[in-house]
């Protein structure tokens, strides 16, 4: 690398300068405020642990995400954390323990490997809320709400949610008794919603009969509320496993059509978004004419059998930086300059007005630029009564 180029940060990383780095923290501060009020307790887990506390359970499915380093004081393998949920998860079943409900939030930075989108950030602010220990469809209803509420207090209000429930591919693999690699193939086909591939490797794992023909039909099995009876249709000689997910899904959707109802409820009964992670229902939010969600979650129940406690667990998450890029852009930042001066009482003004939450900057002994470019509207002058708040003069 030359000298000229040491300023150059990897792809995909960002730092955040003012006022940037203020929005997000100012954002941040709203955030955590929001989900106290729901009784989400904030927690902060360490940015590095052990590969296998990391890479546990569900946890897995995010290896290929995970920057890994040795450990030079025990020899063993350490992760830099993709993804907070299993630390989140890890702290409900070990260190905290308790038998109720638990609502757990936090914000903080992971790290990736790779983006998880084109031109996309490998080092989101990642912001969410975890709810273990309620099994049913009204902690579901909580966490989507929470969701709701966590894009509204970013400015975000247009949006769609789209919901989907992996228990009915499941359950169909389930019944047709697949081997681990036509499975792996037809979940990829699946996940390209690559239509045309499906006769084939159904034909190749030896699915015939009404078991073909649901799993022919299910990407088909997108669109609104009225997909959910049609699914009842095509799925209909599914087992309990099938069936129960659907009821599922029949209650989240009256649900959010009584807590949501100027949200745009859009199902995929195809979606396998988070497969290998996710248990149950999942969900996501979009945004009209784009592509990638703006916040995603779902239920993985279980998540902490691995760390001696089987709870069940849903959740959501989103990238703060993100949520931020959607924002308008803020006005001038404003302020008050305090001129240079040893004398007391403007001391004690500025003094006052920080304690009032007012941004103060003083002028430094011969410093360059004024009072504009120090990003300030007003300054203070002395007058006969002392020190007083003017405009700055402009142009």
């Amino acid at each position: 690398m030359q000298p000229t180029d040491r300023w150059l940060l990897p792809e995909g990383i960002e730092e955040a300068l003012p006022p940037e780095a203020a929005r997000l923290e100012a954002m941040r501060r709203r955030l955590v405020d929001l989900y106290a009020s729901w009784g989400y307790r904030l927690v902060m887990p360490p940015f590095i642990e052990y590969l296998d506390s990391l890479l546990t359970g569900t946890g897995n499915d995010l290896d290929l995400d995970t920057f890994k380093v040795t450990d030079q004081l025990s020899g063993r393998m350490m992760g830099v954390r993709a993804d907070m949920t299993p630390q989140v998860a890890r702290m409900d079943a070990h260190r905290l323990g308790r038998d109720v409900p638990e609502r757990l939030c936090y914000l903080g930075t992971v790290l990736r490997t790779r983006p998880e989108s084109f031109a996309g950030s490998r080092a989101p602010l990642q912001v969410g809320a975890e709810l273990f220990g309620h099994a049913g469809a009204a902690s579901d209803l909580e966490v989507i709400g929470l969701m709701a509420e966590t894009l509204r207090a970013t400015g975000v209000d247009d949006f769609h949610l789209d919901i989907g429930h992996v228990g009915i591919y499941r359950g169909l693999v389930a019944e047709a008794d697949l081997a681990e690699a036509d499975e792996r193939a037809l979940f990829d086909a699946l996940q390209r919603k690559s239509q045309p591939e499906l006769p084939g490797l159904l034909d190749a794992a030896g699915v015939t009969g009404e078991l073909r023909r649901m799993f022919l039909e299910l990407p088909e099995l997108n669109g609104y509320r009225d997909v959910l009876a049609r699914a009842r249709e095509v799925l209909g000689r599914g087992g309990e496993g099938i069936h129960a997910a659907l009821d599922h899904l029949e209650a989240v959707a009256d649900g959010l059509e009584r807590r949501l109802p100027e949200v745009t409820l859009h199902f995929d009964l195809g979606e396998l978004r988070g497969y290998h992670y996710h248990t149950g229902v999942v969900f996501a939010a979009f945004l009209p004419e784009q592509g990638c969600s703006v916040a995603q979650g779902g239920r993985y129940d279980d998540i902490g059998r691995v760390f001696g406690r089987a709870r069940p667990a849903t959740g959501f998450s989103a990238d703060l930086r993100e949520l931020l890029a959607l924002q308008a852009p803020p006005a001038a930042e404003g302020g008050i300059f305090a001129p240079a001066s040893g004398d007391a009482a403007l001391a004690a003004r500025v003094a006052e007005l920080r304690t009032a939450g007012e941004r103060v900057v003083a002028e430094l002994p011969g410093q360059a630029g004024d009072a504009g470019a120090m990003g300030c509207d007003r300054q203070l002058v002395q007058r006969d009564s002392g020190w007083e708040i003017e405009p700055v003069a402009t142009d």
